[in-house]
């Protein structure tokens, strides 16, 4: 299987670009037993690169650009999955209204990350590598991307984690670079201290003013 490229015609700050969430991690373990490559399991990486693509060639306003991301995202992620990981255990102590809350909350936060890094123009080339691994969860996979850019700059690498849920693939994780940062760890680390000091509302409010923020970009 080939290399699978999407092409976007100034690459922001790659080293963080497609982390919703920027913070000190934790590196997550490296993968290891090479298993055969997987549409199936590429297919939501594919089909985020796809609308990130496109918002780099699009014109129309962040309102427009937000809606295209939000449906890849609806697609790609597992974002509850997501969400309990960058929570931790006192995701199991919410109620059903606080989660509902807070994963709107955080969806939002998390397309309105990816349409202010990836702006209008940007000089941007996504690379799905075709080679999928396991990982040291059971039953997870690997996929490894690079991001590059015409100037022939080195790229960086953008790793994600797929998890088969219901018969469908999956991302529950990104990790950034050959460190492999995990981002729920990441996370995890900025929303404890939230949540200590102000709770589930707490979290809202600062998913909701930094998804506002990120619309202002």
């Amino acid at each position: 299987m080939k290399r699978i490229s999407f092409r976007a015609g100034l690459v922001l700050g790659m080293s963080m670009a497609l982390l919703p969430v920027v913070g000190a991690g934790v590196s997550a373990p490296a993968a290891f037993a090479q298993s055969a490559p997987s549409n199936a399991v590429i297919a939501p990486v594919q089909t985020l690169y796809k609308a990130l693509d496109q918002i780099v060639q699009s014109h129309g306003s962040f309102a427009e650009r937000s809606q295209i991301v939000a449906a890849a995202v609806d697609q790609s992620y597992n974002l509850e999955a997501v969400l309990k990981a960058s929570i931790g255990l006192r995701y199991n102590n919410l109620n059903a209204d606080e989660k509902q809350k807070l994963l709107a909350a955080f969806k939002d936060y998390t397309v309105s990350r990816y349409v202010s890094n990836f702006k209008p123009g940007a000089d941007v080339k996504f690379t799905i590598l075709p080679t999928v691994t396991d990982t040291p969860v059971g039953g997870n996979k690997l996929v490894v991307t690079d991001l590059g850019a015409s100037d022939g700059s080195t790229p960086t690498e953008i790793s994600y984690i797929m998890n088969n849920a219901g018969g469908s693939w999956k991302i529950v994780d990104v990790l950034l670079s050959d460190a492999r940062i995990s981002q729920a760890a990441a996370q995890r680390s900025d929303f404890s201290s939230t949540l200590t000091s102000g709770g589930v509302s707490g979290l809202i409010s600062v998913l909701e003013r930094k998804a506002q923020a990120s619309a202002k970009d």
